[in-house]
């Protein structure tokens, strides 16, 4: 959701107010003077100023609260909406008010991620408001809490569990619309829902699930083109429609729609999202040939990038980009310049996945799970049949759990024995290259091959692990023998008999083991989407990476990574 939550934060504490203030029309009177102004509109902020008085005139901490809340939706400057945000904690504070305080901190934590993007910072006022509001009297708090712990689920790049959070906020939301409520409470939960879909469908896009992203799109654009209180939102999804028109090769489409998306996206300040956009257009100008063009788009991102200290995961494409471009045009300065920025970005996105990664799992996930296993001991009680069924569950969880531990154990192992070959250099080496070598004397030499066209194979599949050629995709045996300038049965035979090994096997082994030494010793790498990985490589697709990386390596490497960045961040 966006900055316009702040209009949700004073209609859920209104009924609050009006029965605990008997001043409440005084309070009104002043307000109405300038609810009609739009967000941002600075002419509120001395009738704000007046009710703030007031309110601490009166020790009235509701009413001071919401006074705050009103100051920072008509604050323009993103500094004075953080300093307005602590001010409302400390006023909710006092008025002891669980829902009051949640809202407070998820306030501070909405400022930190929509005006800021600092998602560090945005997470720890999150799980705070979790604290507060998990048993809120209103569930409207509950979900949009749950919707930006799903943001940065989804910024971390857990999918998977961001698209059931998703799924959960919009059958909320959903629910609601219809509803016999205040217009304004239907205004907020349609924002709410439509928010939801957009980040469903960037999980789509992620996950590669293209139709079910690009039937949510369509139904959100059919739904709100038209509208002018969701502009922000229809920008959103003309976003995505661009990024899936590129995607389908339809460039003209494509341009229009990220161009199109840019006025309602910038309008609002999501200097995120806006990036994005800036990306694809120079990705389709690209595309298109247009290299100059999509040189200064990618520029663009860097600016902002600069401009935040921000960038998105799938952002660092750009930097790449940009270096190898002004590489080609041998211009040494801005490829150093690039690259620089390239280490910065990875730096910065290394720092967050390691702390986000961390706190979401172990103070919301595992935190989640124990409150639910109290509350359902809790209903045990109530009946002899309720009492045996969650005796079943019990059973069941245990075993869940047991399982669990098991496949832990075995992970950690499997670990401990990789890590174990990679600091005693018994496999793998700092090429990466694991594959025994038996010299022409070791061997019986059954395919009876020339003692010199064997050397010379070997000593070419030397330079060929030593340069890690291996790396680059779509190679063959019969591409890598015509490159030796041999017979593809000899380069068999010898990769055969003094590999150990057929040609695939071989190949596998040295990407494999190549990308294993990398993910040890190369933290950047650790933040690597496993398509990227894969490539990174030379291996086409992330289910074959995965299921070769766990048959040489006896571990997934998700897990890999896990532990991994676990390690790191015991020895930080």
């Amino acid at each position: 959701m966006n900055s316009r939550i702040y209009v949700v934060l004073l209609l859920l504490v209104f009924n609050t107010i009006f029965s605990q203030n008997e001043n409440y029309s005084e309070f009104y009177k002043i307000r109405s003077k300038y609810e009609k102004y739009a967000e941002n509109d600075q002419r509120a902020l001395p009738l704000v100023n007046t009710l703030i008085t007031k309110s601490k005139k009166e020790q009235n901490h509701y009413q001071l609260a919401r006074a705050y809340q009103d100051a920072l939706f008509y604050s323009s400057a993103k500094a004075n909406k953080l300093r307005y945000s602590d001010s409302i904690i400390i006023a909710a504070l006092k008025t002891k008010d669980n829902d009051l305080i949640g809202n407070s901190y998820l306030g501070k934590g909405i400022v930190y991620y929509f005006n800021y993007r600092q998602y560090q910072s945005a997470l720890d006022q999150y799980l705070k408001a979790y604290e507060y509001l998990k048993n809120a009297k209103d569930p409207f708090q509950k979900y949009q809490n749950l919707y930006h712990l799903g943001v940065v689920k989804s910024y971390l790049g857990y999918y998977d569990e961001a698209e059931d959070i998703f799924k959960e906020c919009i059958i909320y939301f959903k629910s609601k619309i219809n509803q016999n409520i205040h217009e304004n409470l239907i205004f907020n939960h349609r924002k709410g829902y439509y928010n939801s879909l957009h980040q469903l469908a960037v999980c789509y896009r992620n996950l590669k699930k293209y139709e079910k992203a690009d039937s949510l799109i369509d139904l959100s654009l059919k739904q709100i083109h038209n509208s002018t209180l969701y502009q922000q939102e229809y920008g959103y999804f003309l976003k995505e429609s661009g990024i899936s028109n590129y995607r389908k090769k339809k460039y003209t489409l494509a341009l229009a729609s990220l161009n199109k998306s840019l006025k309602p996206i910038s309008g609002v300040k999501d200097f995120a999202w806006g990036s994005v956009d800036y990306f694809y257009i120079g990705k389709t100008f690209l595309a298109m040939n247009e290299r100059d063009k999509a040189v200064s788009y990618f520029q663009k991102v860097d600016s902002i990038f600069q401009q935040n200290n921000f960038i998105l995961p799938e952002l660092r494409q750009n930097y790449e980009l940009l270096i190898d471009y002004y590489k080609k045009e041998k211009q040494p300065e801005k490829e150093l310049f690039y690259t620089k920025q390239l280490l910065k970005a990875d730096s910065l996105l290394s720092k967050d996945f390691t702390y986000l990664s961390t706190r979401i799992h172990k103070d919301y996930d595992t935190k989640t799970l124990q409150e639910e296993k109290v509350r359902l001991e809790k209903r045990s009680s109530w009946s002899m049949l309720i009492i045996a069924a969650f005796g079943i569950l019990t059973v069941v969880l245990i075993i869940i759990v047991v399982l669990r531990f098991k496949s832990e154990k075995n992970i950690k192992e499997k670990y401990q024995l990789l890590e174990e070959k990679l600091l005693n250099n018994i496999e793998l080496s700092d090429s990466s290259i694991a594959i025994q070598e038996n010299t022409t004397q070791e061997i019986d030499n059954p395919s009876n091959l020339d003692k010199a066209i064997i050397d010379d194979i070997l000593k070419k599949l030397k330079q060929f692990e030593e340069k890690e050629e291996f790396t680059k995709g779509g190679i063959t045996l019969n591409k890598l023998a015509i490159k030796f300038k041999t017979n593809s049965n000899y380069l068999s035979q010898v990769i055969n008999d003094h590999k150990g090994a057929n040609f695939a096997r071989y190949l596998s082994e040295l990407r494999i083991n190549f990308i294993t030494s990398k993910l040890y010793n190369d933290k950047k790498y650790l933040s690597y989407t496993i398509e990227t990985l894969a490539e990174e490589c030379g291996i086409a697709s992330r289910t074959n990476f995965s299921n070769l990386f766990q048959e040489i390596n006896g571990i997934r490497p998700t897990d890999f990574i896990k532990k991994r960045n676990a390690d790191l961040s015991k020895s930080e």
